[in-house]
């Protein structure tokens, strides 16, 4: 008899930890691991952003707080979202949560029922379907095309439909392919999910990491229907580097942000007092870190590209947002596990497999890590690619 629930039979760990965790086993062994797996900004949260936090504890800032947040920090990022992102929320529509993956599992969990079906555009980011499956509801996964810059088209969603579609989950910048939608992409599909009443939850962790001078568009934005609809996930961690705080936030229509906040109050309570200081801080003071940021980014993005395009058993298209690569590798002819634990054994390579976001023929690559590892790491990748 087994004394786990039957719902855990279905759900994987995150492939994405999993390599970095081998990843730095091998480099604590003394081995040269030229690591591609990161999904954090390689740079240190800045420092007011730390003194803000140290103040707050000094000061015994130690306590409770509401379960969706301090006022304070709600209100800063009720500012950011009139001000970024052409938003207007009441502070009672926005909860402050663990990390955005805390958001987006909330979110899920307030809007799905069990036999409901939420749509997952693939590739996606690994914890999705996982999520959807741990509230009880059915991940329903549209492949998309390299040729449509992994973008799921209005037709592709529409015919994935059915009468237990609950939610969309749409992710621009998008983890891990790189790829941006347009204002006019997204009132395509909003057109579609407001036609069938289907929820979407954006993730628009990565917002500011875009290039090209392309433009980020949250979904809600484009109409009010859309804002009717949309749940809005956005955080601190990849733009302030503040992976570890676990900050992340939603802005949702009233009666989910209600529900929301009742389930936080219920599990985590309140996101962790001292640190809502720090996010504080990050929102309010000197954003000029995100512009030197974005712009260190690109110099190693168009460098991988220019390497990565020359590689003759491979395909990429350029990542026009985040800080990946999503590196098709169907004419090596290896499954995506075999090949990261090649790549990793002989090679000391650390890539994620791409069947963590549902795409087995491929694998990720980061550029959140320094030049020098970069230029290593794709030495010994192209090597590699060369071998078969």
């Amino acid at each position: 008899m087994s004394f786990i629930a039957e719902k855990f039979s279905e759900i994987s760990p995150s492939q994405t930890l999993a390599i970095t965790a081998a990843a730095k086993k091998m480099r604590d062994e003394g081995q040269d691991i030229a690591s591609f797996g990161a999904g954090e900004p390689d740079l240190d949260t800045p420092q007011h952003i730390k003194d803000a936090c140290i103040e707050a504890l000094n000061e015994g800032q130690t306590k409770y707080t509401a379960a969706t947040g301090i006022p304070e920090l709600k209100e800063a990022i009720q500012e950011k979202l009139l001000l970024d992102n052409g938003l207007e929320y009441d502070v009672s529509q926005i909860s402050v949560n663990c990390g955005a993956k805390h958001s987006c599992y909330n979110a899920i969990l307030a809007c799905c029922d069990p036999e409901d079906e939420v749509i997952i555009p693939a590739p996606y980011w690994t914890s999705y379907p996982e999520m959807v499956r741990l509230a009880g509801a059915e991940p329903y996964i549209v492949e998309t095309k390299r040729e449509n810059g992994w973008k799921m088209t209005p037709e592709e969603f529409e015919d994935a439909i059915s009468g237990r579609t609950r939610m969309l989950i749409l992710n621009s910048p998008n983890n891990p392919t790189g790829s941006v939608y347009s204002k006019e992409e997204l009132e395509a599909i909003v057109e579609v999910a407001e036609s069938e009443d289907i929820i979407i939850l954006s993730d628009e962790i990565y917002e500011k990491l875009i290039y090209n001078d392309k433009k980020h568009v949250s979904t809600a934005s484009v109409s009010e229907a859309a804002k009717n609809l949309t749940i809005t996930i956005n955080g601190l961690s990849k733009v302030y580097a503040m992976t570890g705080w676990r900050l992340g936030y939603t802005a949702a229509p009233p009666e989910i942000a209600k529900a929301i906040s009742i389930i936080q109050s219920h599990t985590t309570s309140n996101p962790t007092t001292f640190a809502q200081y720090g996010a504080l801080a990050a929102l309010q003071g000197p954003q000029n870190m995100i512009e030197d940021m974005v712009e260190e980014y690109d110099m190693r993005r168009q460098y991988m590209l220019s390497r990565l395009q020359k590689i003759n058993n491979i395909e990429v298209i350029e990542p026009e947002g985040a800080f990946y690569f999503l590196v098709d590798t169907t004419k090596i002819g290896l499954n995506s596990m075999n090949l990261t634990e090649k790549l990793l054994s002989r090679y000391l390579v650390a890539a994620v497999p791409g069947a963590a976001f549902g795409y087995d023929q491929s694998v990720r690559l980061s550029y959140a890590t320094s030049l020098d590892i970069i230029k290593k790491g794709l030495d010994r990748f192209e090597e590699f690619c060369l071998a078969h």
